[in-house]
């Protein structure tokens, strides 16, 4: 979790020096595999209460 010092250009800071550098070293994804956000984590689907 982020929280920048002060909003709103405390979020600016993060995506134009942070983000840059974590794409750089390869920690941060820029295409995802899923169509929905829990795919994009890598989790598996709960099962629903009737099965």
């Amino acid at each position: 979790m982020l929280i920048p010092p002060y909003m709103p250009g405390g979020l600016d800071a993060i995506t134009e020096r942070l983000v840059p550098e974590l794409k750089d070293r390869g920690l941060f994804d820029t295409e995802y595999i899923g169509t929905t956000f829990r795919e994009h984590l890598g989790l598996a689907r709960p099962r629903g209460r009737a099965s």
